[in-house]
């Protein structure tokens, strides 16, 4: 009774109080002036993508695009091609300012100059700064009016150990400018003393991951070390200073493991009693209140408070668009009534423990302050304990009504230059102009009991949605989970228990031995036997095939269902072992276990699409007329050898296996060596999962003669191949012939690699162009045939790309696959290593190295290498290499960029990085490549979403994982059937 008594308390003050900061902050409504009596420019953009959706979209595309432009002739094209859509309502005054024909006219160079002087302006509105000059004019202002500050520093992405290290330098120097300038400042005892108590008049805001450029919730102890060493640090020269520290939060992939590491590393003696350290929660996240009660816990147990910085979360396009693209559960909530509902809870639970934890309530709605405001008084909450907080440029006037009524507002001020700002003001803008926006809704004179309403939530907030897909694919470990780290870690000791065992061929249901054994190895440590495997011999090659002829039919009878349960059997069985198939996986092939985690989705995804695909096939099609019905329908061909390979030793074995096998075709799997045991653990899977015997065997042995003779048998129907150019090639003439016996024709299915370039032209956002291709690049050493080993850059951010590129890969970390922090594990094996070498050696004579990255002689190791100046006709520029070396090409314009990526013999991946619409556009219709890829990686193509394969001498049949992919292990057949019996036939429908 006493807490309803309380709430409905809080509950009459809070309106009372909204109503009278709202009467404050609408003597002038606008934190960007009074749209009706101003609009300026600027004030015109945000009024016109308020109004516009369509605009709104492209209007921001192109603000975002527009640092990277280097003339105005430029800027005019690129606003062009942006606002001119015809999908695009354009207001009057936009639409005849860009009615210039060329850009380079005098009215182009007019409407460049227009809009680029706009969006600076309205940079200059969220953004305190360019340089300390102008921030410190700013922080004098603010405390001028009143306010006090923390100072964010803005900046490229870290992607490298040097921009980590810079990050770090860059704000050990601006606390010694700001508390050097903070000298001079007039004392002000509203905002520097309170409760007797002398308050830090410098704050700065900091973010823990751009300590470390390969902060990974998978590396947690290898990020906590490094992030750890640079945060005491910049603690140490803060306190040397009497600087406040807050640190914020970002996105939720990273949200534990930095609340881990801050708990942590705050209860050390040397930092538990500082009480000038804060850290942030996210209002919109799930799991904020129960992240919320262990901080307040974790608070009382270190006897000194901290700073808790209650927002509501800058991330949630980007949150829901991960967790769909990933099928994980969504961990933001999807309503924001709902997330102003939580803030309001958690602004509740902060101020009733204000005894342990100091509160910062970050807020532009005027209810969410008034609640706080409420609250705090109701339990006589001192001053010292909470104040507000607003990001700079945005309610300015509430501020300045919380600080009239006698709070402390402390205000964001992000600094720095506007190229690195852009995609911080790109963040302002769209919660400016979100239709749930505070500011909005007060800028459009809503009523004030609308404003100032509780949140009403509708309805059960869904924590999980999947997009609109006819088929929803396996969800990757999110690895950002402790539970799911410990797991994979059991897994690596559990199958390190097995090592060395011995697996035997499967033949007509039985495992059988050989006369001859391989030994598999890791290749992170060659001295270590992952396991002995039994190679057949021909004359076993032969029983297999008459095996796989007596299974056929009773095997092509079998209904489709029941084929297609025993995948969705399998599949079941891959995810219930998932962390211990991927852990096989890191040890046998030197896969790290994120990129080998995938991998076991891509099988999975293999099975349940293909039991999915052959069901719906299995129905045919009707083209049935009067007295006549055409049924066209599918039957399996016969006997399919599969030969896959050992870069994707799970997905592509499994994919081309039970494609084959679904469609009814008794099925040989022959996989590459170095990957037999993976092979021998789906032989197990597909067998548990009740494949009969004959119908699936397992055929391990060498290439040039059990892999020869079944290619060459007679009986073969179908055969599935994923590997080298060469003896893809040499498959398809060899099943061209026809041999004595044989009443058919052999389809060949061959995928064989590539040169795949990625392009980077003058428009692209470098952060991510360089973090692309690092990730398409050197993810596994370069050994995926999808790998990016060509890079193909416009000369006017060909140097800046070169050096962060070579940045960037320098600090990658080399090492076993099975340590988490490892980014580039061995090669495969002995011969491949010292065939990439041969290629390095070759690349040396013919380009610049800028980048040769040492590696450990314990395995089968190749560092890095990066070539620049490289001729587009060069060695390591026309042939595939599988290895960790990457050629940088410069080209003059965009055309010259296409027709260097088209000059190879391959055609399998190639990606664009760029923010030019028509460059796009040509990309699209003029890049030849098989799957192309714009603005992210070209590598990790996922099942149904981005169906797999290439033509030209990248490979012959249909794309892996796509709608046409079964068709190649089937026959089409046309049953017509006359039903007219004596003049007359069955008439549908009728009685």
């Amino acid at each position: 009774m006493v807490l309803q008594v309380q709430k409905s308390t809080y509950e009459a003050k809070t309106q009372e109080i909204a109503k009278q900061l709202l009467a404050a902050t609408q003597e002038n409504r606008s934190f960007f002036g009074n749209l009706r009596d101003q609009m300026r420019w600027d004030d015109k953009l945000l009024a016109w993508a308020m109004s516009n959706p369509g605009l709104r979209v492209q209007l921001f595309r192109f603000i975002d695009t527009l640092p990277a432009l280097h003339s105005k002739a430029e800027i005019a094209a690129h606003l062009q091609e942006y606002l001119g859509d015809e999908s695009v309502e354009l207001p009057a005054a936009l639409k005849g300012m860009l009615n210039f024909a060329n850009p380079d006219s005098m009215p182009g160079q007019v409407a460049a100059s227009t809009v680029s002087t706009a969006t600076e302006t309205l940079a200059h509105k969220y953004i305190a700064g360019e340089n300390i000059k102008q921030v410190l004019k700013t922080i004098e202002r603010l405390r001028k009016e009143k306010m006090p500050f923390t100072v964010d520093l803005l900046g490229e992405a870290v992607i490298t150990e040097a921009e980590a290290q810079s990050y770090l330098e860059r704000y050990l120097e601006l606390m010694q400018q700001l508390v050097e300038a903070s000298k001079s400042w007039t004392p002000i005892p509203s905002i520097d003393e309170v409760d007797g108590e002398i308050l830090p008049k410098v704050q700065v805001s900091v973010k823990l991951t751009a300590f470390y450029s390969q902060f990974d919730p998978l590396d947690a102890q290898g990020s906590e070390e490094r992030v750890g060493d640079r945060i005491r640090l910049l603690l140490r020269r803060a306190k040397e200073l009497g600087a406040a520290v807050h640190f914020d939060m970002e996105q939720y992939a990273y949200k534990d493991l930095i609340l881990s590491i801050l708990k942590k590393l705050l209860l050390e003696p040397e930092f538990r009693e500082r009480t000038d350290i804060g850290i942030t929660i996210q209002a919109y996240l799930r799991d904020s209140e129960q992240d919320l009660k262990d901080l307040i816990t974790w608070a009382k147990q270190r006897a000194y408070p901290v700073t808790i910085r209650l927002v509501k979360g800058a991330y949630w396009d980007q949150e829901t668009i991960l967790s769909a693209q990933k099928h994980w559960p969504q961990p933001v909530y999807n309503d924001k009534a709902t997330t102003d509902a939580n803030f309001e809870e958690l602004t509740e639970l902060l101020l009733e423990n204000h005894e342990y934890v100091y509160s910062a309530i970050g807020s532009h709605n005027v209810r969410s302050q008034a609640r706080a405001i409420a609250i705090a008084e109701t339990l006589q909450v001192p001053r010292r304990r909470f104040e507000m907080q607003v990001l700079y440029g945005m309610g300015d006037k509430l501020a300045k009504a919380l600080v009239d009524k006698g709070y402390r507002v402390r205000v964001y001020c992000p600094y720095g230059e506007l190229l690195p700002g852009m995609a911080y003001l790109i963040r302002r803008l769209l919660e400016n102009t979100a239709n749930s926006s505070f500011l909005r809704q007060n800028l459009e004179n809503r009523p004030i009991e609308e404003l100032i309403a509780p949140p009403i939530v509708k309805q059960a907030d869904s924590s999980f949605s999947h997009p609109d897909s006819s088929f929803i694919g396996a969800a990757d470990t999110d690895y950002a989970e402790q539970e799911l780290r410990s797991k994979s870690i059991q897994a690596l000791q559990e199958v390190r228990r097995q090592l060395g065992k011995t697996y035997l061929p499967l033949i007509n249901g039985e495992y059988r031995n050989t006369t001859q054994f391989i030994d598999s190895v890791n290749p992170s440590n060659f001295s270590e036997i992952v396991g002995k495997v039994g190679l057949i011999c021909v004359e076993q090659a032969e029983e297999a095939m008459q095996a796989a002829k007596a299974a056929f039919p009773g095997w092509r009878k079998t209904p489709v269902k029941e084929r297609a349960a025993i995948l969705r059997k399998a599949a079941d069985l891959m995810e219930a072992r998932r962390d211990v198939l991927a852990a096989w996986m890191v040890l046998e092939v030197g896969k790290a276990m994120r990129e080998a985690d995938g991998e076991i989705s891509e099988a999975i995804d293999f099975c349940r699409y293909y039991a999915q695909e052959m069901e719906r096939l299995d129905l045919g099609y009707n083209y049935d007329i009067p007295g006549e019905t055409n049924r066209y329908i599918y039957q399996p061909r016969g006997i399919a050898v599969v030969i896959s390979p050992w870069n994707f030793p799970l997905a592509i074995a499994t994919g081309m296996t039970v494609a084959a096998l679904v469609a009814g075709n008794c099925t040989l799997l022959k996989c590459a060596e170095p990957s037999s045991v993976i092979a021998a653990k789906l032989t197990e899977i597909l067998v548990e999962a009740g494949i009969p015997k004959g119908v699936f065997q397992y055929v391990p042995g060498k290439g040039s003669t059990v892999g020869a003779y079944m290619v060459n048998h007679p009986e073969t129907h179908v055969i599935a191949f994923t590997g080298s150019q060469e003896v893809g090639c040499r498959i398809y003439a060899e099943a061209a012939i026809l041999k004595p016996g044989q009443k058919h024709m052999k389809r060949v299915i061959a995928e064989m690699g590539g040169k795949n370039a990625i392009i980077v032209d003058e428009s692209a956002d470098l952060d991510q162009a360089v973090f692309g291709v690092v990730q398409s690049a050197f993810g596994y050493s370069g050994q995926k045939c999808s790998a990016c080993s060509r890079v193909i850059v416009h000369k006017a951010v060909y140097e800046t790309f070169v050096q962060r590129f070579v940045e960037a890969t320098k600090s990658l970390n080399i090492g076993e696959a099975d340590l988490a922090s490892t980014q580039v594990g061995p090669v495969i094996d002995a011969n491949a290593r010292d065939r990439i070498r041969e290629y390095i050696e070759k690349g040396k004579a013919e380009a610049k190295v800028a980048l040769e990255m040492p590696a450990p002689d314990h395995g089968y190791y190749i560092g890095p290498v990066i070539f620049t100046e490289v001729s587009p006709n060069a060695i390591v520029a026309q042939q595939e290499i599988f290895g960790p070396v990457v050629a940088v090409i410069r080209v003059n314009n965009f055309e010259e960029a296409l027709e260097v990526a088209n000059s190879t013999n391959y055609a399998l991946t190639g990606g664009l990085y760029s923010r030019t619409p028509s460059h796009i556009q040509m990309a699209q219709e003029e890049f030849e490549v098989g799957n192309f890829y714009i603005n992210r990686t070209i590598t990790g193509a996922i099942v149904a979403r981005q169906p797999f394969g290439g033509f030209k001498l990248s490979g012959v049949g249909s794309k892996a994982g796509g709608p046409d992919y079964l068709l190649q292990f089937l026959e089409p057949r046309t049953v017509t059937e006359n039903i007219q019996r004596q003049g007359f036939a069955p008439i549908e429908g009728a009685e």
